[in-house]
């Protein structure tokens, strides 16, 4: 670490879920986490690309992990870490679960942009998010809208489904519009707003909800329309498209595309 010789740094404890891993020098990591009480981290990882490295196994990617840190004037240092439960080991040969995941920690990230600013309700849906990966009990990709949805909620951009996103008439109404916030009435439909079936935003509404009965039981087609909806509705706030996004399936594009053209 740079800076004056005389500076201690205290030590802290956290457990938190490994969002992302950046090489340093030849031996050490950057390690990105969204800890519980600590916000999103960057800490440093010494001597963990050795191979005599004790801990450098549990901090890969999508990971949930308890960690002990040192303070630093830039970066903290990674001191002691354990495994709470390395989900990544479960699905890093499956390139749907992985591709789910990589979108879901790099959401994690760009929805957590000032470092150390606790945000709990992100941490406990990005730990469960990865947690229903590993057990893959519901399909990868519902995974991923659920989690976007209620990131976004938790973000305050939650998209309108049950009233209209401009005038607040209770629905249900056929017409989407990205641009205004959701589901939009009739009288307050823009052009080029979307239509998409009933059952699509239903089934948006039951990921929102956590019904995953409901979810479970929605058609291949209402899943590709919902998954498009919800990832232009989130690319629309964050005003950049996600890295990993179009990896999760590539027939979404399309409709990502039309979706887009709303902005001017």
């Amino acid at each position: 670490m740079s800076g004056n010789s005389g500076f201690r740094g205290k030590l802290y404890r956290d457990d938190g879920v490994v969002l992302r891993v950046q090489k340093l020098g030849e031996s050490d990591r950057i390690i990105t986490l969204l800890t519980r009480h600590h916000g999103r981290i960057r800490a440093v990882a010494k001597g963990v690309r050795r191979t005599t490295s004790k801990f450098g196994g549990r901090l890969e990617p999508f990971g949930h992990v308890d960690v002990q840190l040192l303070e630093g004037r830039s970066l903290d240092v990674i001191s002691q870490v354990e495994g709470v439960d390395l989900f990544g080991r479960r699905f890093l040969e499956d390139y749907s679960r992985y591709t789910v995941a990589s979108a879901i920690v790099e959401t994690a990230e760009r929805l957590t942009p000032i470092e150390q600013e606790p945000s709990l309700r992100l941490f406990q849906l990005t730990v469960g998010a990865l947690r229903a990966l590993a057990l893959a009990e519901h399909a990868c990709s519902l995974v991923l809208d659920a989690y976007l949805l209620r990131a976004m909620s938790s973000a305050g951009w939650a998209p309108a489904l049950r009233e209209c996103a401009v005038c607040g008439t209770a629905g249900p109404h056929r017409g989407f519009s990205i641009a205004a916030g959701g589901a939009v009435c009739p009288d307050c439909r823009p052009p080029g707003a979307a239509h998409p079936a009933p059952a699509t935003i239903d089934l948006m509404t039951a990921l929102m909800d956590g019904d995953w009965a409901v979810a479970d039981a929605a058609s291949g087609a209402h899943q590709r329309e919902a998954s498009g909806l919800v990832a232009a509705h989130l690319q629309w706030h964050l005003e950049r498209s996600l890295r990993s996004l179009p990896l999760v399936d590539r027939e979404e594009r399309g409709q990502l595309r039309d979706f887009g053209k709303e902005r001017p």
